[in-house]
């Protein structure tokens, strides 16, 4: 699980760096590829232009006053061009004329350049000798916005009886800013860079769901499963509505309750049959005796003794149906809010009379207002079990106490007696199935299933069962129960 989760990181950050890289590389090409397109147009302008100059001087007509009467007109028209999400309002584009030997003649903005010498530049330079002739220039170098572009085309005399081209009599360059076009350089770059921003966003979300809607009930799966496997009883978690991972989750759980079943049966069988072979035999031994002539008291102590084991054998089918009850349940199925002060009281009324009977004295301790959340027929299960494994251990005149308090965020409830107590090799194995101690003065045992139904039902309530010594003599089991914090 972990290795699917490093790998899914790793093809996002792949991923992630891939669309970087792709929106670096389109972020910077888009400024290339408007100033080429830009500077395609204005060849194919500056060549017009220049024939129509060549034209124009064939016919004696053409000049500088000329060419700037046509700028100055068109600078003066009104327009407004919708292109793309910038409008254009004024004409951007501006020309001027040199002689052969790079002196200006004509500018159109506004003679600006008129009588400086431009041999110098590219666009004059390389198109008097042939080539083509094009330059970016800043009109002031710490500004890069303020670059313009320089487009320059050769303008000949009447051409050659030969019909070779006539010589370069001048050069005529169209400039444009470059700020013309930013806006649109910038328009473009945004939609790019959202473009890049939401298919990345996208990638990632899609990502991020299938680690939700797969890998994280995969990964309470397994938590589940390996719960399991440490013998904790845990609900099946909550694995939404994906249909895989739900029937996954399904046949894992049957499994578990397949195999549990199995398993418990065997051993609730094995364990049932053998603790059922003593009182079995001692039954059938005492009525083997009874065929034979022996007095009265004898035999009315074998009646004793046949009563004795058949009750025995009641009570441990009986515990051993609550015990298999609980152990098959995984969490509690009804829980409410459980009065947990009124619930004690109502045990210890209910336990009085048969504790008078062995002369027992049950002293109550209870805090008034402790709920928590869980089965009260449960609850009340355990801490009438727990007084009458106090009264197993109790002689006459001795008193049980039970106590409600509360400790931290837990209910705890206390179940002393004034017994024995218990050897300390025993404490911990107390609340295991079928462990038992002799009852004090007599070889009698119980049937070893009251303080594991206590175990299972401080366990379904997400709580803890405890047996200790106290000082002096005496032994007190406890339960503790979260709290109700609503």
């Amino acid at each position: 699980m972990r290795f699917t989760r490093v790998t899914l990181f790793i093809l996002a950050l792949i991923i992630g760096f891939g669309f970087y890289e792709l929106g670096v590389y389109l972020l910077d090409d888009v400024d290339a590829q408007t100033f080429q397109a830009t500077e395609e147009v204005m060849v194919d302008t500056a060549h017009v232009m220049a024939g129509m100059i060549e034209s124009e001087i064939e016919n004696g007509q053409m000049g500088p006053d000329a060419l700037r009467r046509a700028f100055n007109r068109a600078h003066q028209h009104q327009f407004e061009a919708k292109i793309y999400r910038h409008t254009k309002t004024k004409l951007g584009l501006h020309a001027y004329l040199t002689d052969t030997d790079g002196m200006v003649l004509f500018d159109s903005d506004h003679g600006r350049r008129e009588g400086q010498d431009f041999s110098k530049f590219n666009d004059v330079r390389l198109t008097l000798a042939g080539q083509y002739g094009a330059r970016s220039s800043r009109l002031d170098e710490s500004d890069s916005t303020s670059s313009v572009l320089y487009v320059a085309a050769p303008v000949r005399a009447k051409a050659l009886d030969d019909g070779s081209p006539g010589p370069i009599i001048a050069i005529l360059t169209i400039y444009k800013p470059q700020a013309d076009v930013l806006t649109f350089i910038t328009d473009r770059r945004r939609d790019i860079l959202s473009a890049t921003l939401s298919i990345g966003a996208g990638l990632i979300l899609l990502t991020g769901a299938v680690f939700i809607w797969l890998f994280r009930p995969i990964g309470r799966l397994t938590r589940y499963a390996q719960s399991i496997s440490q013998g904790e009883r845990l609900p099946m978690p909550h694995l939404g509505k994906g249909k895989e991972v739900n029937t996954l989750g399904s046949a894992l759980k049957n499994m578990k309750e397949t195999l549990e079943g199995k398993r418990y049966v065997e051993n609730y069988v094995s364990t049932l049959t053998h603790e059922l072979k003593s009182p079995l035999a001692a039954i059938q031994g005492a009525v083997e005796l009874l065929d034979e002539n022996m007095p009265a008291e004898q035999r009315q102590k074998f009646l004793h003794n046949i009563q004795h084991e058949t009750s025995r054998c009641q009570t441990l089918v009986r515990d051993m149906v609550q015990l298999a009850e609980l152990e098959g349940k995984p969490h509690l199925e009804h829980q409410s809010v459980v009065d947990l002060s009124k619930l004690c009281q109502q045990v210890a009324n209910t336990c009085k009379e048969r504790l008078a009977t062995q002369q027992l004295d049950l002293k109550q301790e209870i805090t008034s207002d402790i709920q928590v959340i869980g089965d009260p027929m449960l609850i009340e299960l355990a801490i009438a079990n727990l007084i009458e494994n106090a009264s197993g251990f109790s002689s006459a005149g001795d008193s049980i106490t039970l106590r409600l308090s509360v400790d931290g965020s837990m209910a705890l409830i206390e179940i002393d007696d004034e017994g024995p107590g218990a050897p300390d090799y025993a404490l911990e194995r107390a609340f295991d199935r079928f462990y038992s101690l002799p009852r004090p003065g007599t070889t009698h045992k119980g049937t070893g299933l009251g303080l594991a139904l206590v175990r299972e039902a401080a366990v379904l309530h997400k709580g803890e069962a405890h047996l200790q010594n106290l000082p002096g003599k005496g032994c007190r089991a406890s339960i503790h129960i979260p709290l109700n914090q609503d």
